[in-house]
């Protein structure tokens, strides 16, 4: 069952910030991917299928889905963070469970310790056809809080 924390949404003015920071991401642009959720400390980021973001085989791209996961639990971390920050991921493990297929790609980056400097996530990436879920990749990832300089 999910933490209380997690179930909360988070504020509006914590929403504007994720979303402002997402919509400026060229990546998650080019690939097509939006951001579904924002909780407090838990973000999912949605990614349909379509051929200029599969393999060979027609699966989900191993990159395609690696970089959903980052920015999930990227913005996961971010809104924990407090305004004229910036978050930047120090690094992340990946494992690819079972090919990814479906209708999208669901990825969801959940803060496990949120520090004053370094914030851990759990990455999870699900791929999903006709509303079911099934764990395709999962993960964990590091991130540092930067300060942004003042105007």
């Amino acid at each position: 069952m999910e933490d209380q924390a997690q179930q909360e949404q988070a504020s509006p003015e914590v929403q504007d910030r994720i979303r402002s920071s997402f919509d400026r991401q060229g990546l998650m642009g080019h690939l097509g991917a939006r951001m579904t959720r924002i909780g407090s400390g838990r973000v999912h980021i949605t990614l349909p299928s379509r051929p200029e973001v599969t393999q060979q085989n027609g699966y989900f791209h191993a990159g395609a889905t690696s970089a959903i996961a980052d920015s999930a639990g990227g913005y996961a971390a971010f809104t924990l963070f407090p305004e004229n920050t910036d978050v930047l991921t120090v690094e992340y493990k990946i494992n690819l469970l079972a090919p990814a297929v479906g209708e999208h790609i669901e990825a969801v980056g959940t803060v496990l310790k949120s520090g004053r400097t370094l914030t851990v996530c759990q990455l999870e990436v699900f791929g999903v056809q006709d509303g079911q879920r099934k764990l395709v990749a999962n993960g964990q990832q590091t991130l540092i809080r930067v300060n942004r300089a003042a105007p």
